[in-house]
């Protein structure tokens, strides 16, 4: 990267140079490396390394880390680039305006589904603000409120007043489109949260090929944006929904002319909860927010893989969310074209839903076992809990193991009693509690990611307990050191 840091001499502009490493510090964005965080580890070591080059191309590459680094990295790197200036290292002209902007204008465009934001903000290099030359420059961000609000794709253009004009156009012949100018704190209230959101999925985010190379250069151009706004903004975030309150919801839709045709009542009732615990839960609270895509993804994504239906239950959905998009887009005052257009596509994706939701009961699994696996409908959690607790049927040492109910602490603690025998002592078994609760409630998602990565190789199951419990002793209560150990296991260690 510091040989590559050459081509830094050549370029003409700032924002050249910015956006050339960007790309160059995009090369490990949302990896993960053995022995710390990446960012520390490759970032930081960078900027170690340039420094001691002491070259004017590692001077110029200093020069932009400083401003597009992370905070750490920006300090280091401001610290080793002032120390080589003082030496007389020599530097590009342009040098000084790196990050030197300021904001000329935010805009965002909007579907009227409310599926995603096109957030553009445009800025200008200070020493020429007035000019219309290509110093002015526009970062595209797209926010996806299907995908929990992640920045999914940015890009920069120097086209900034054809940019603008050709969202407004847009907007004018799209009534399913709006177009409108926001303040810069709303702006950076708004992509901020969503890059953070991003940032936050621990397998790699489902971003664009070019989302990372144009990461550093929006984590910092935002920082260039005024703050003041905890709302992200133009998204209207409700407040949570109460059990009560979604229960109200819920009896307003079963007593309304949407919902008159659906023939099974209470499956139709419980169909119901689903859908507005997954807006709640899933979309920032807006359970009446609907959308082709929205629809899609819960009916084929989410239940297939979340929620345990009954049999009434799955005949029923279908047409229990058919119903729910008309209720729910004469409150949103949704668009005729985008009702229509929303309906078509829960009938199109009707035909796959039989196919896309696999009922347990299908495979053999028993589901009087099923319901006390998942006495909260989790079907994601059925792998994980099995795991914990592999006997659950039949009779062991006199006791009727089907009358033990796993997600009773007691009982919990009589199954894993039982998995081990007498022999075990008090303390190890502590441990194994531990464990199985954590499996049992997701927490930390690394611990059953990392049992899954074990046993993918071959190992037996209570060597790979084992191994979670040593970490877990050993890290002892630090979440985030503990989420990063797990994180860190490839293979059982010779010693065990």
């Amino acid at each position: 990267m510091v040989q590559a840091a050459r081509e830094l001499l050549a370029v003409r502009t700032p924002l050249d140079a910015e956006l050339m490493v960007s790309d160059m510090v995009g090369a490990w964005w949302g990896r993960r490396v053995r022995g710390g965080d990446v960012e520390q580890v490759l970032g930081e070591g960078l900027v170690d390394y340039a420094a001691k080059a002491g070259t004017p191309a590692s001077l110029t590459l200093l020069i932009c880390l400083a401003y597009l680094g992370t905070a750490r990295q920006g300090a280091k790197a401001e610290g080793a680039a002032l120390a080589m200036i003082e030496s007389g290292v020599a530097r590009p002209g342009w040098a000084d305006k790196v990050g030197a902007v300021k904001p000329t204008g935010c805009y965002v465009s909007r579907d009227a589904y409310g599926d995603q934001d096109t957030v553009i903000c445009t800025f200008a290099y200070r020493w020429n603000a007035a000019s219309q030359s290509t110093d002015r420059h526009a970062l595209v961000m797209i926010v996806d409120y299907n995908m929990s609000g992640m920045a999914r794709d940015a890009w920069v253009s120097t086209q900034v007043d054809k940019l603008l004009e050709q969202a407004g156009a847009e907007a004018a012949a799209n009534p399913l489109l709006r177009f409108e100018e926001i303040a810069p704190e709303q702006a950076r209230a708004l992509l901020e949260s969503a890059m953070k959101a991003t940032r936050e999925p621990k397998k790699p985010p489902p971003v664009s090929d070019s989302y990372s190379a144009y990461h550093a250069f929006a984590r910092a151009r935002l920082k260039a944006l005024p703050p003041g706004r905890k709302r992200p903004a133009p998204l209207h975030i409700e407040a949570p929904y109460s059990r009560e309150r979604r229960a109200m919801l819920a009896a307003e839709f079963l007593a309304s002319d949407a919902a008159e045709h659906l023939s099974d009542p209470s499956a139709a009732s419980r169909c119901a909860d689903h859908i507005i615990d997954y807006g709640c839960e899933q979309d920032f609270n807006r359970p009446l927010r609907v959308s082709p895509t929205k629809c899609e993804t819960f009916l084929l994504d989410w239940l297939p893989r979340k929620v345990l239906l009954s049999v009434a239950e799955q005949e029923a959905m279908p047409h229990a969310l058919a119903a729910w998009v008309r209720f729910a887009a004469r409150r949103t005052e949704l668009p005729e074209q985008g009702l229509k257009a929303t309906l078509d596509a829960v009938w199109e994706a009707i035909g796959k839903f039989p196919e896309a939701y696999r009922d347990p009961t299908s495979f053999g699994l028993d589901r009087l076992l099923l319901e006390r696996l998942l006495p909260d409908g989790d079907l994601d959690a059925l792998a994980r809990r099995v795991f914990a607790f592999p006997f659950l049927q039949g009779t062991h040492n006199g006791v009727e193991l089907d009358k033990l109910d796993p997600a009773d602490p007691g009982d919990r603690r009589t199954l894993l009693e039982l998995d081990h025998g007498s022999a075990i002592d008090q303390e190890h078994l502590a441990w194994h509690e531990e464990i199985a609760t954590r499996l049992w409630d997701g927490d930390p998602p690394q611990l059953w990611e990392a049992a899954q990565r074990l046993l993918d190789l071959g190992h037996e199951r209570h060597d790979v307990l084992h191994v979670l419990i040593e970490i877990a002793e050993r890290i002892g209560g630090d979440p985030d050191e503990l989420a990063a150990a797990l994180d860190d296991i490839a293979d059982i260690p010779d010693e065990f």
